[in-house]
């Protein structure tokens, strides 16, 4: 196998501080909570970012102070979200990408999202890939629920995406494919060969399914985007206390976790 990538995702864009009173906010906070999670045995950290009252934006400024404050304190692989919120302008959700970060995620389809539908339409996953395959930065290939597969297999096809690709079974979310181990195994087998995954289990799926994953060979992601709690009932300190726990399980399973540069040979990303 190869070694553990731990994404670590900070923030998000629906968590609040009602929900966890330690969600880092602003950018110095991100960036801090990012070094953290680095010392914990991150080497992905997942971004979005708040504007000035809290409120998810993905305004270049803050983005791009964030991100910068994030490489000033760690060598973590930079991923950013052109998923933004739900609802958020498809133009504004392109824009981040300007900034150059290593990584960016793509989100392969339209799912139901709680109360919500989170819209990608097929024009704007192609032009989100089109750009990022201009600017040499690595897609995540978010997948929430089966069909999202098929779909980044068609964007392999037009050679809109390139190999070794990366997958990012986001499993959990009310309207998308419920955090069974079934469906966990059963996503890994529709991948084409030599592709590279983690899962995301959302709120109480997290644990078990990033345990299966260490097993399997697979990477996991952990954090307050995808949950608060460290167990039933006790709110998390930290995004690091997420990110330990997930290290420390794979060292007591034999698996070694991989430092950022460690991770960029894995994906294929060339160190900055």
């Amino acid at each position: 196998m190869d070694k553990l990538i731990i994404t670590a995702a900070l923030v998000g864009a629906e968590t609040t501080r009602e929900h966890n009173p330690n969600l880092p906010l602003t950018p110095e906070e991100i960036a801090q909570a990012a070094a953290e999670a680095r010392e914990a045995g991150a080497s992905i950290v997942h971004i979005h970012v708040r504007d000035e009252e809290g409120n998810p934006t993905q305004d270049m400024e803050i983005f791009g102070r964030t991100c910068d404050l994030i490489r000033e304190k760690t060598d973590l692989i930079v991923q950013i979200s052109t998923g933004g919120a739900v609802g958020t302008p498809q133009d504004e959700r392109v824009l981040p990408l300007d900034l150059r970060p290593e990584m960016a995620t793509l989100t392969c389809g339209t799912v139901n999202f709680g109360d919500d539908i989170f819209e990608n339409p097929e024009p704007l996953i192609e032009k989100l890939a089109a750009r990022m395959l201009e600017l040499e930065i690595k897609p995540e290939l978010e997948i929430f629920d089966l069909g999202h597969v098929a779909n980044a297999m068609r964007l392999l096809k037009r050679g809109l995406v390139k190999p070794p690709l990366y997958f990012d079974f986001v499993m959990g979310v009310p309207g998308g494919m419920s955090g069974s181990i079934h469906n966990l195994i059963h996503l890994t087998r529709e991948l084409p060969p030599d592709s590279i995954w983690q899962v995301a289990g959302i709120g109480r799926h997290e644990l078990p399914l990033g345990v299966v994953a260490i097993a399997a060979g697979g990477h996991v992601r952990v954090g307050f985007e995808d949950n608060v709690y460290y167990s039933r009932g006790v709110l998390a300190e930290s995004n690091a206390q997420l990110v330990a726990r997930i290290a420390r399980i794979a060292k007591e399973a034999g698996r070694e976790v991989a430092t950022p540069d460690e991770a960029r040979e894995i994906l294929g990303i060339n160190k900055p």
